[in-house]
């Protein structure tokens, strides 16, 4: 009304660092995505199971997104940021330029990306401790956290090893570089380091696995000073990063989330009633969040510590204050889908055929075996074809990193019917290694009523009804799908103090 004051709108930001690219978004104080941009980075590959990314380009990408979601908005209206990314590992020497994690000696290429398995060696002798720290992640570490890439960097790279002055995971880093800050947040070091929120870094440990000289400086180059997921870091948005983002400098940064967790907590909270769903009424240890992307991860939080045999945790206020988490998780899954159906013989056929129907080859391929199926659901069509989906290893409940992958029931056929069957059985594999993750968490003490999906996948509905006939759950969809950019933003927005806890 004319001559009212009227209430400025808020605004908070999050950035998600995924493995492929960067996605920023614009939310609003109730949690809608008011603005979205994405931009691809690289990735390398410089011989099998090693992968690195640039953290130079990574972040270069956040300062581009970032600078076009807030395009023509009124900076006094943005309140807060928070970082979201893969839990790969950066290093940079004590000037924080970047040091190379390859004999290649190529600098530039500083992170040893979540998904590179070089440290496999290293991992088993880490197993073989049977240390105490072990209990916390399912009692064996996986190729994919941390003290097993320091330890192949020690062992191989001894030049950079000698320069490092700081070992950053992908979230702390992407911090830093906002704030000049080198805190690192509770997620990181408790999912991915071995830190615990009671009694912090194990001096023994690390001795035991040869890499005391962590311990003998006092932890300075993996962090030593631990913040909660949303707590402001430092004051805020130095000038140079201000710069960088388009953003007004002083603006709070929130300690961030690796992505998984960030997609977890943008979605578990979320407001079912009237849905008739089980855990309308319950409460929000009935649900598992599923963030499902090149790889996928199913998050568990409960009131006590729970230790579920191959999965990971029990981690202390690692995604949702004050609760425990557990993580289970496959370490591929959108690869998977795209490994086997782009090898496939038939596929040029695909992309014509959707190019042609101007759809993509999912959806495309979803369409067909509608046609195909005749009178039966389609998920009988694979009756006599079924894929082992451990291409990459299994992360969760077998824990088993040298696992292979494996298909039966093929025969000599090379059409696209072929192509799509395999596409099918792929995801049902998929659906199936939630049920055995599920089910490993079931009979440890969780009691689970709900799925609630985000993440690309869960925009396949052929993905999201395979998860829902196989596991025999509900499976919930939030209404604003960029899940993990809501995640990210809800940091942010802890950050500014406008509101007064993650809850």
């Amino acid at each position: 009304m004319p001559g009212e004051k009227q209430t400025a709108v808020k605004y908070y930001i999050g950035v998600d660092v995924g493995s492929a690219s960067v996605r920023a978004a614009l939310v609003d104080g109730f949690g809608t995505v008011v603005a979205h941009a994405e931009q691809p980075i690289q990735i390398w590959e410089p011989q099998p199971d090693h992968y690195e990314q640039s953290s130079a380009d990574i972040w270069a990408a956040c300062c581009s997104v970032t600078k076009e979601v807030v395009r023509g908005v009124d900076a006094s209206q943005i309140r807060g940021l928070g970082f979201d990314a893969t839990c790969s590992l950066v290093v940079v020497d004590k000037q924080f330029q970047p040091l190379a994690v390859n004999s290649e000696g190529q600098n530039h290429r500083n992170v040893m990306m979540w998904m590179d398995h070089r440290a496999a060696s290293q991992v088993k002798c880490i197993n073989a401790t049977q240390h105490r720290v072990l209990n916390y992640v399912g009692g064996a570490m996986s190729v994919e956290m941390q003290p097993p890439k320091l330890l192949w960097i020690k062992e191989n790279l001894p030049e950079s090893w000698e320069k490092v002055g700081y070992f950053f995971d992908l979230p702390d880093f992407l911090s830093w570089k906002a704030t000049g800050v080198t805190a690192r947040s509770l997620c990181t070091v408790v999912c991915k380091w071995t830190y615990t929120s009671d009694r912090g870094w194990d001096d023994s440990f690390w001795k035991m696995i040869g890499l005391e000289d962590l311990v003998k400086d006092k932890y300075e180059k993996i962090g030593n000073h631990v913040l909660s997921p949303g707590e402001a870091v430092g004051k805020g948005l130095t000038p140079d990063a201000a710069k960088d983002l388009g953003l007004p400098e002083g603006i709070a940064v929130a300690a961030s989330l690796i992505d998984a967790h960030a997609g977890g907590l943008g979605v578990i909270g979320a407001d079912v009633k009237g849905h008739n769903l089980p855990c309308e009424n319950q409460p929000i240890t009935s649900r598992v969040a599923m963030i499902c992307g090149t790889s996928s991860c199913h998050m568990g939080v409960s009131e006590t510590p729970i230790f579920v045999p191959g999965v990971w945790g029990p981690y202390f206020s690692a995604m949702v204050p004050g609760l425990w988490l557990n993580e289970g998780g496959q370490s591929a899954a959108g690869k998977l889908i795209d490994h086997v159906v782009r090898g496939h013989v038939a596929f040029p056929e695909l992309e014509a055929k959707a190019a042609a129907s101007a759809h993509s080859i999912y959806t495309y391929l979803n369409s067909h075996l509608d046609l195909i199926k005749k009178s039966l659901p389609v998920g009988f069509l694979t009756v006599d074809l079924h894929v082992w989906p451990d291409f990459h290893g299994n992360r969760s409940p077998l824990t088993d990193l040298t696992l292979k992958g494996m298909v039966v029931g093929l025969t000599l056929s090379r059409g696209l019917d072929e192509l799509a069957l395999i596409y099918l059985a792929t995801i049902q594999a998929i659906a199936l290694g939630t049920r055995h993750i599920l089910e490993a968490m079931q009979a440890a003490g969780h009691d689970i009523t709900t799925l609630f999906l985000c993440g690309g996948l869960s925009k396949n509905p052929l993905f999201v009804q395979m998860h829902a006939d196989i596991t025999g759950k509900p499976v919930v969809l939030s209404k604003e799908v960029e899940s993990v950019l809501v995640g990210a933003a809800i940091l942010g927005a802890c950050a500014s103090g406008d509101f007064a806890s993650i809850q």
